[in-house]
C-alpha cells in the first residue's frame, strides 16, 4: 500500500509536512517524496527508502523546500510526486491505489500521440498517467472526475496547484482520506494517527468519490460523495496504525473485537496468549481478555533499525528482515502451550520459520489463530497479497496440493467449516508446523469492523468486490 499527507497553511508548512509524511511510514518502504508550492514555482524531492528511513533521507532537503502548501507520500510502487506544466497551470500530484486497467489506458494515450517520461523498466508510472488524465479536461475538478471514471481499481489522490490543494478519494472509497485542522492549517491524510502529534484534529472523512479543495482557512466540497462504498477491510486487520480511525471506526478497537471473536469460537487449552508483532498484538489482547488467559510476549520486535518485512519486493529479503528483527525470550516459552494471534497468513513462509524456532526453544504447543479468513485471491485494488503466481498464497498452494490443479472449484473451500475448507486449513497447518490452526469467520470479521457487508471490500477472501 502507500500513504500520503498534504497541507495548506497560513505559514511555512515544511515541518508539519515532513513529520506528517513520516507518520505514514508503516504503509511502505520503497520511495518517499514531497513537493511544495512557492511564489517561484514548485520544488520537490524524491528518495529511495529501501536502505534508510524517511526522516534521515529528507532532512537535508528541508532547507530549500519552504512553502505554505505541500504534499508528500510514502510509496511502495513508483517515485512520486509528479510535477506537470499544463494548460491548467503547474501542479503536483501523488496517488494511492492500483490502476488495474493501466495497459488499456496507456494504449489509448499512445494512440492519441501522448507520451510518458516517468518510466521504470518497461512500465509507465501510474501517477504520471493520472496526471495526464487530469489534463484532458478544462478544470482540475473535471480532470479528477475523469480519473475516477476511467480508472478501474482504486485511485485516491492529492493535487497541489498554484492556488490550493485538492484531495479526492477513489470512486468506491477503497482508500481513506481524512481532513484535519488546527489554528493555522488544514491537512488531508491517509492516516489520522498523523494528526495528534502535530496538533491537528479530525474535521471530515471524505466519502467515496468526494473531491474537496483545501485552503488555510478551510475546505470546499467540489464534488459530492457517491452512494457506493467498498472500503478495504485490511485497513483494520493489517494496514492501519492502531490509533487511526476510518469511517469513524478505530483500528485498535476493531482488532480487539476480532480477537474476542476468535476467542469465543475456541476452547484450546494454553498457558498464555501472544500476538505476532505488531499488527497481531491488538487481536491477541482481545483474545486474551475474552478468555481470561494471560498475555505475554515471547517475541519482541527490535524496531530501531529493522524496517517492515512484508514490503520488500524480494522474498529472501522479506524472510531475512522478518527473522532478524524479532528477538525471542526463551525464559518465557520453554515447556509452554502458546496461542499466537496473527493478522493474516499470506504466503506462510515467515510464520513457518517463527513456529519452527519456537519449538527449537522448547515450546510445547503452538496454536495459531488468524484474525481474518484464508486469503484466496490476489488483491486487485492495493498491493496486499499480490504475487507473481496465485500459488504463492498459502491457501491456494494448499488447494493445489490437495487437488493437483491450480484453479479448481473454490466455492467449497471458501465456505466456513465445510469439509474442503477444513482440509485446506489442515494442509496449511502441516506446512507451517503449528499444533492447531483456526481462521476468523468472515461474518465475525465484518461484525468486528462494524460496517455493513456491502460497504466493505472483501475481494481477497471471496472475490466478491466490483470495479
Amino acid at each position: 500500500m502507500s500513504g500520503f499527507f498534504g497541507i495548506s497553511s497560513k505559514k511555512d508548512c515544511i515541518v508539519d509536512l515532513y513529520y506528517g509524511i513520516d507518520y505514514h511510514s508503516h504503509l511502505g518502504t520503497r520511495y518517499g517524496g514531497m513537493a511544495v508550492a512557492t511564489s517561484l514555482g514548485f520544488n520537490k524531492a524524491i528518495h529511495s527508502l529501501e536502505n534508510a528511513y524517511f526522516r534521515s533521507k529528507f532532512e537535508p532537503d528541508l532547507s530549500y523546500l519552504a512553502g505554505n502548501r505541500g504534499i508528500g507520500i510514502i510509496s511502495d510502487l513508483e517515485p512520486q510526486p509528479i510535477i506537470v506544466n499544463s494548460h491548467l497551470g503547474r501542479f503536483a500530484v501523488v496517488s494511492v491505489g492500483k490502476v488495474c486497467n493501466i495497459d488499456q489506458l496507456e494504449s489509448v494515450a499512445l494512440k492519441n500521440k501522448r507520451h510518458f517520461s516517468e518510466t521504470g523498466g518497461t512500465k509507465i508510472n501510474p501517477t504520471e498517467l493520472i496526471a495526464m488524465l487530469i489534463t484532458e479536461c478544462d478544470s482540475f475538478e473535471s480532470g479528477i472526475a475523469n480519473v475516477q471514471d476511467k480508472v478501474q481499481g482504486s485511485c485516491s489522490m492529492l493535487v497541489l496547484t498554484e492556488k490550493g490543494l485538492f484531495a479526492a478519494r477513489d470512486k468506491l472509497g477503497r482508500t481513506p482520506i481524512v481532513l484535519g485542522k488546527n489554528d493555522h492549517a488544514y491537512v488531508a491524510a491517509s492516516e489520522t494517527s498523523s494528526f495528534p502529534p502535530l496538533n491537528f484534529e479530525i474535521e471530515h472523512h471524505l466519502g467515496p468519490g468526494e473531491i474537496v479543495f483545501l485552503t488555510p482557512e478551510g475546505y470546499e466540497q467540489r464534488q459530492k460523495p457517491g452512494d457506493k462504498l467498498q472500503i478495504c477491510s485490511f485497513l483494520w486487520v493489517y494496514f492501519g496504525y492502531p490509533p487511526s480511525v476510518y469511517e469513524g471506526i478505530n483500528v485498535e478497537e476493531c482488532r480487539y473485537r476480532c480477537g474476542q471473536a476468535l476467542a469465543r469460537n475456541d476452547d484450546v487449552d494454553a498457558d498464555f496468549v501472544s500476538g505476532i508483532p505488531d499488527s497481531g498484538i491488538g487481536h491477541a489482547f482481545g483474545y486474551s481478555n475474552e478468555r481470561r488467559i494471560p498475555y505475554k510476549r515471547p517475541y519482541v520486535k527490535y524496531t530501531p533499525t529493522w524496517p517492515r518485512s512484508f514490503m520488500p519486493q524480494n522474498q529472501d529479503t522479506r524472510d531475512l528482515v522478518a527473522k532478524m528483527k524479532l528477538i525471542s525470550n526463551s525464559n518465557l516459552i520453554e515447556g509452554k502451550k502458546i496461542i499466537f494471534c496473527e493478522d493474516s497468513i499470506v504466503r506462510g513462509t515467515q510464520l513457518q520459520d517463527k513456529i519452527k524456532a519456537l519449538f527449537e526453544l522448547g515450546v510445547r504447543e503452538v496454536h495459531m489463530r488468524v484474525a481474518c479468513p484464508p486469503l484466496m485471491f490476489s488483491c486487485q485494488f492495493h498491493n496486499f497479497s499480490t504475487s507473481r503466481s496465485i500459488l504463492e498464497l498459502a491457501s491456494r498452494k494448499a488447494i493445489f496440493e490437495l487437488e493437483g490443479e491450480e484453479s479448481p472449484g473454490l466455492a467449497e473451500y471458501q465456505l466456513d467449516h465445510s469439509d474442503k475448507n477444513q482440509q485446506m486449513i489442515e494442509q496449511i497447518r502441516k506446512r507451517i508446523g503449528a499444533t492447531t490452526l483456526k481462521y476468523q469467520k468472515i461474518s465475525d470479521l465484518v461484525q468486528a469492523i462494524g460496517l455493513p457487508f456491502d460497504q466493505l471490500c472483501t475481494h481477497c477472501w471471496d472475490n466478491s468486490s466490483y470495479f
